[in-house]
C-alpha cells in the first residue's frame, strides 16, 4: 500500500466512524422529540374531579428592591377571580420604597400581608430563605409561587392553576418573557421555551425534574415534611428546580400550561445578564437526579454532536442519500415541533428563527460551561 492509499484508507474510516455516529446523534435527537416533546402536541385541559374547585390559596412572592414591579404587577395578582386567596410579600433587605408600596396596596385589598427580613451583614442571604418565611407565615395548605417582576396572563391564574391539586401535590407551569423587538429577546424567549418543552413533557412522560419560580405550586405540607431548602440551604439557587428535583415523582405531579396561568416577566437585556443566569442553572443541574443529568445531558450532547458531524460530513457526504435523508428528517421533525411550540406557548416571531438557535444555544451552553468554571454560588 502506497503512502496515498494509506492516508485515503484513513480517512475513510474515519469518515465511517464519523457517519455511524451521525446517525446514532440523529435517532437520539429523534427519539425526543417523538417520546418526550411530542407529548405536548397532545395536552388537553381536563378537571380530575370538579371544575369548582376552591379551596383557599396562599400566594407567596418575594421582593428585594422591587418597588416599581410592586406597583406594575401585584394588582394584577390581587385581582384574580378567585373567591378566597392571601398575598404574602416577603420584603427581603430592601432599600427602596417596597414597605412604602405594600402598605398603599394593604389599604384596598385587605387579602395582602406581608413579613420582612432584616439586613445582617453576618447572615448570607438568598430567595430560599424569603420564600421559608413566607410559607411559614401562610394561612392555606396550598402554595403558589411567583416573584415581584411578575404578571399573570389573565385573572384566572390562580383559579385554573391549582384546579390540578384534585389530583395532584405539585403542579408545573410557564413562565415566559415579555416580547421585545430585538434578536437577544427572541433567542433569550426560544431558551426559555424550549427548557419549558423540556421539563413539562418530561413530566407529562412521568419523569418531572424541575419547575420555574416565577409559576409554581405545591402544598404546603410537602414543603414542610420535606424540610424545605435544608438540603441544599448552602446554594444560593435552586428554590424552584432543586426543591421539584427531590420531591417529584410521576404521581405527585400535574403540568398547568393553558394560555391562563402564563406568567409574564421581563427578560435580562443584555447578552451578559443571561449567560450569568445560565451559568447558575448549571449550578443547580450537577445536583440533579443522576437519572435526569443522563437524560438531558444525552439531548445536549446529541444536538452539539449532530451539528458538529453534519458540518464535517456535508461536503464529501452530498452523494449519500441516508446522510441527507437523516437531516431532512431531523430538521423537517424540529421544525414542526418547534413551529408548534412557539404557537402552543404563545411565543411570537421566533418560529423563523427555531432551526438558527437550535444550532447556537449549544454553543453558548458550552462557552457558559467553560467560561465561568470557578464561578461561586453567590
Amino acid at each position: 500500500m502506497n503512502f496515498h492509499d494509506f492516508i485515503f484508507s484513513i480517512f475513510s474510516n474515519i469518515k465511517q466512524i464519523g457517519m455511524l455516529l451521525f446517525f446514532i446523534a440523529t435517532s437520539i435527537q429523534l427519539l425526543y422529540y417523538f417520546f418526550f416533546y411530542a407529548r405536548i402536541f397532545f395536552f388537553k385541559k381536563h378537571f380530575v374531579e370538579s371544575p369548582q374547585f376552591t379551596k383557599p390559596v396562599s400566594v407567596i412572592v418575594a421582593a428585594h428592591n422591587e418597588e416599581e414591579n410592586l406597583k406594575d404587577f401585584l394588582p394584577y395578582i390581587l385581582k384574580q377571580d378567585y373567591p378566597e386567596f392571601e398575598v404574602i410579600v416577603i420584603d427581603d433587605r430592601s432599600e427602596d420604597e417596597t414597605s412604602s408600596v405594600i402598605a398603599e396596596l394593604q389599604k384596598h385589598y385587605k387579602n395582602l400581608r406581608t413579613t420582612f427580613i432584616k439586613k445582617n451583614e453576618k447572615i448570607k442571604y438568598g430567595k430560599k430563605l424569603a420564600v421559608t418565611l413566607g410559607i411559614k407565615a401562610s394561612k392555606y395548605d396550598y402554595i403558589l409561587l411567583t416573584d415581584a417582576d411578575c404578571k399573570p396572563n389573565s385573572n384566572l391564574w390562580i383559579k385554573e392553576t391549582v384546579e390540578h391539586f384534585q389530583s395532584s401535590d405539585i403542579v408545573l407551569g410557564y413562565g415566559p418573557y415579555f416580547e421585545k423587538p430585538s434578536f437577544l429577546n427572541r433567542m433569550i424567549r426560544f431558551d426559555t421555551m424550549f427548557i419549558a418543552l423540556q421539563y413539562l413533557s418530561f413530566a407529562k412522560a412521568g419523569i418531572p425534574y424541575m419547575g420555574v419560580g416565577r409559576n409554581l405550586a405545591y402544598k404546603k405540607d410537602l414543603f414542610i415534611k420535606n424540610r424545605g431548602f435544608a438540603s441544599h440551604s448552602h446554594i444560593h439557587s435552586g428554590d424552584d428546580d432543586l426543591f421539584i428535583n427531590e420531591v417529584a415523582n410521576s404521581h405527585n405531579t400535574s403540568i398547568s400550561i393553558n394560555k391562563n396561568t402564563f406568567v409574564y416577566s421581563s427578560p435580562n437585556e443584555s447578552l451578559k445578564d443571561w449567560l450569568w443566569q445560565k451559568k447558575r442553572h448549571f449550578t443547580t443541574f450537577k445536583k440533579y437526579k443522576l437519572i435526569h443529568k443522563i437524560l438531558l445531558s444525552a439531548e445536549g450532547y446529541s444536538r452539539a454532536l449532530f451539528y458538529i458531524l453534519f458540518l464535517g460530513l456535508i461536503g464529501s457526504s452530498l452523494n449519500n442519500y441516508f446522510f441527507l435523508s437523516a437531516i431532512f428528517i431531523r430538521f423537517l421533525v424540529l421544525t414542526i415541533t418547534l413551529a408548534y411550540s412557539t404557537r402552543f406557548f404563545n411565543e411570537k416571531k421566533i418560529a423563523p428563527f427555531v432551526i438558527i438557535f437550535d444550532f447556537i444555544l449549544p454553543i453558548l451552553n458550552f462557552f457558559v460551561y467553560l467560561v465561568y468554571p470557578k464561578l461561586k454560588n453567590n
